[in-house]
């Protein structure tokens, strides 16, 4: 009961101050947090964090949360799960972080240390592993120096195809063992310009060759599998062998030592065979003491960091504090609901056992600020109260419109998308993020638009219910009627003019119908008729105007809870009553001749009341409001639907127009004459008092100041009074006209979705034998997600949003001031929350 009271009207809350010691204020702010129902002020508002009491021990918790980020990456880098236990732990002792800070940096010191060794191994085993493919690669290009045959003469240039070289000619052969050589490893993709430029630096006295390495090579740095290539560049002189040098160090490739004589190269390569099987073993014991080392820390690292985070707030906190340096303590001023006023003195109670110091004493204070808006909420009602404090945050207990849009919202959103099928497809999904609610939302995700569907999923739940029950009034399901209850309508039309849709339906016609309507909703026979657009338009046009008034009428009606709670009589008498007389005596009446042309006109029996004599409420309503009669139309139909009609019209519009003096006057008069009255009394009193201490003037100049300060807000009340006057008249008519969306959308929804079943899926159901069966099966697949994708989705967006307006814009203007500040208690819940959200963005 409490929750549902306070989500009509918000909680009263209370500005307590608290004096707490220094030894317990700790604890006792670590008790508040697990509550999360104090929400507290800075009292240090001008001073610099950097100059606040505890900045420390933020700084130490700061330094504590970048180790645990540290060890966070590396566990996720080496993809072992971080499980969530939903365990939570408490805030440590003061006297603990000394202990987390020094295991932190133990494990933070172990792994750098086994990160670096094995990043040492791995380029050693890189190094050894680049040599063992140069030994055997260089092995064939000596070969093939050695073979006049198998050296190729001639070599094509990979950048010049006109332009042939000669590396190595037959004379030059015999002198191989004066030419010089330099082996090494590049990164594949750098082998074209590296060729490139050897042969424009070197002028083409060069002859390189080159070979891949099949698999790939882990960079140790990175951890990225690179592909490289072995090269070989034979050249000769000194001058020439420099040049290639800083080619290849220019290119970042790595070279190594090759001997000429095949026997060294066999003994390197045995050598290099051997110490690769000994790095083999200690990078595979390096790595399963880094893998044991994370698995150990990953079992802890979620409670260190809740730790760590809780440390940090409680700080942060503390640090919002005076200092009472008297009796060593801190005093805080928070805000907390009333109704828990005993909830907090227990959590500070049992902060001051835990430390063992003085009990706090928490005192009331009385103060003229506007205290925070606090709405309990549960996971149902949480996602309207969300919509309602995106347009503004309630001002402090006045009436919260959420409870009432719990209803209202899916309604309206309901008149247009009124579809059984898409409302079954848009429930389906609303039901199953609801019963699965558990575990989607134990798996949190940074995907945006999922989040705010799963936040929304009750409003979507409602949305598709309340759809599928006005498609069942319109008798509308993806284009279709149901015939349910067997149609009013005689069955006169022959079977061509069935198909071929060129019937209209006339209620005139009594061989057309029966004298009794169709049991719910719409006649399934309009969806064939040829005059459904003209039908379904009148219907359509005045519910949403008949909607629409009551929404407006049910907004001023809850103005007058607000003025009775805040004791505003003045407002009651001066605004809301001219408000519901000027909405009734206009827009209401409106409402009355919709039913009233209904009920009264209708096909068949007296010609004075049949359609053809029925006025246009339009017209009426627009000579009602020019005051002017109409001319009698004939001896048979009447321009007036009722006796009288035309002085009820004009005594209904000049109360109206009363009513727009007594908004834009009555209230700022009245408020005048108080401030004088007012005025006189203290100018009376303070004479008085004057005369008694023996002077006049300066009761006269307070009586002056007085005054001219009253003038100056009496200017500001006549502005503000003047301007919500004009907001209220025009916005009646606007607000009214802006229903018309409910008529339109809900027209637009079923043309499309009429298009799509004309377009798309009947192309499939008219076309006959097996190929009309492959071809319905590829159609409906089409026309399956343009239903998805278009009419639920998009057509459900714009619907959404337009009934949002209609609640922000027409219906909470009427009542809602959404300018007050919202409740944010101290949470470790919510900041843990926050904390986890923004963590991998770190």
């Amino acid at each position: 009961m409490a929750t549902m009271g306070s989500l009509f009207r918000s909680e009263e809350m209370a500005l307590c101050q608290l004096f707490l010691q220094s030894e317990s204020a700790y604890t006792c702010v670590s008790e508040l947090g697990e509550l999360g129902l104090v929400q507290f002020r800075d009292l240090n508002p001008d001073v610099n964090a950097f100059q606040r009491k505890f900045v420390n021990e933020v700084r130490r918790c700061d330094e504590m949360e970048r180790k645990l980020r540290y060890l966070e990456r590396e566990i996720r880098k080496d993809g072992i799960p971080v499980l969530d236990t939903g365990e939570n732990p408490e805030a440590p002792m003061p006297r603990e972080m000394i202990d987390l800070e020094v295991k932190f940096e133990k494990l933070e010191n172990e792994l750098k240390e086994v990160n670096s060794n094995a990043e040492a191994l791995k380029r050693n085993y890189l190094e050894l592993t680049e040599l063992k493919h140069i030994l055997k690669k260089t092995q064939v290009f000596f070969d093939e120096a050695m073979y006049p045959p198998n050296l190729p003469y001639d070599q094509d240039v990979y950048f010049d195809d006109d332009e042939q070289v000669n590396l190595l000619t037959d004379t030059s052969l015999h002198q191989l063992k004066h030419i010089g050589f330099v082996a090494g490893v590049i990164l594949r993709e750098r082998i074209p310009a590296f060729e490139r430029m050897l042969w424009r630096a070197c002028r083409g006295n060069v002859f390189l060759r080159q070979a891949e390495i099949p698999e790939p090579l882990e960079d140790p740095a990175t951890g990225e599998q690179v592909y490289k290539s072995v090269f070989i560049i034979f050249f000769q002189g000194d001058h020439l062998k420099m040049r290639v040098k800083k080619i290849c160090e220019g290119f970042r490739a790595t070279m190594y030592p090759c001997p000429e004589a095949p026997a060294d190269r066999r003994e390197m390569a045995m050598g290099v065979k051997t110490r690769l099987d000994d790095l083999n073993t200690v990078l595979s014991q390096t790595q399963d003491h880094r893998h044991r080392v994370l698995v150990s820390a990953a079992r802890d690292i979620r409670a260190w960091m809740m730790k760590v985070w809780k440390i940090k707030s409680i700080y942060h906190t503390l640090n919002m504090f005076n200092l009472d340096v008297i009796q060593n303590g801190l005093i805080a001023e928070c805000w907390i609901p009333v109704a828990n006023l005993e909830d907090v003195q227990l959590a500070l109670r049992r902060g001051t056992e835990k430390s063992g110091s003085l009990p706090a004493i928490l005192n009331r204070l009385s103060t003229q600020e506007s205290p925070p808006t606090f709405h309990r909420t549960n996971k149902f009602t949480k996602a309207f109260q969300t919509l309602i404090d995106s347009y503004g945050v309630a001002n402090y207990r006045e009436i919260n419109p959420a409870p009432y849009t719990i209803i209202t919202f899916p309604f309206l959103f309901a008149i247009m998308f009124g579809d059984l099928g898409h409302g079954i497809i848009m429930a389906l999904f609303g039901a199953w993020m609801v019963w699965r609610e558990k575990p989607l939302s134990a798996k949190k995700t940074d995907n945006e638009i999922w989040n705010i569907f799963f936040g929304g999923r009750y409003i979507i739940l409602l949305m598709g219910v309340f759809s599928m029950y006005t498609g069942l009034i319109y008798n509308d399901i993806f284009s279709k009627a149901f015939n349910l209850f067997g149609s009013s309508w005689h069955p006169v039309f022959n079977d061509s003019a069935l198909m071929s849709k060129e019937l209209a339906l006339d209620p005139a016609n009594k061989a057309q119908y029966d004298q009794y309507p169709y049991p719910f909703g719409l006649d399934p026979m309009w969806q064939i008729s040829n005059n459904k657009i003209n039908f379904y338009n009148s219907y359509k046009m005045k519910i949403s105007i008949i909607f629409g008034v009551i929404h407006m009428l049910f907004g001023v009606i809850l103005s007058v809870w607000n003025h009775r709670f805040f004791n505003r009589p003045m407002s009651i008498y001066c605004e809301f009553i001219p408000q519901l007389l000027f909405l009734c005596c206009l827009f209401l009446y409106l409402v009355l001749l919709v039913f009233h042309k209904w009920t009264w006109y209708g096909a068949g029996g007296d010609p004075s009341v049949s359609p053809s004599c029925a006025p246009s409420i339009l017209i009426t309503f627009i000579n009602m409001v020019l005051v002017k009669p109409y001319e009698e139309a004939g001896p048979v139909c009447s321009y007036y639907m009722f006796a009288g009609q035309f002085g009820l019209q004009r005594f209904l519009f000049i109360v109206a127009l009363i009513c727009v003096p007594w908004m834009l006057c009555a209230k700022p008069f009245l408020l005048h004459r108080m401030h004088k009255q007012r005025t006189i009394m203290m100018q009376a009193n303070g004479g008085e008092g004057v005369v008694e201490e023996g002077g006049g003037d300066a009761a006269a100049a307070a009586a002056a100041a007085v005054a001219t300060a009253e003038e100056h807000d009496m200017g500001e009340v006549m502005i503000h009074q003047g301007i919500h006057t004009i907001e209220y008249v025009l916005g009646s008519v606007s607000h009214t006209a802006s229903y018309l969306r409910l008529w339109a959308l809900s027209l637009a929804h079923a043309q499309l979705s009429e298009v799509l079943w004309q377009m798309v899926l009947r192309i499939g159901l008219t076309t006959s034998g097996l190929a009309g069966g492959f071809l319905t099966y590829a159609i409906f697949a089409v026309w399956a997600f343009l239903t998805v994708a278009i009419l639920v989705l998009m057509e459900g967006l714009s619907a959404f949003l337009h009934t949002l307006r209609l609640h922000w814009v027409e219906f909470q203007s009427k009542f809602y001031g959404g300018t007050g500040y919202a409740f944010v208690p101290f949470a470790f819940e919510t900041i843990l929350d926050q904390a986890e959200n923004a963590g991998p963005e770190q």
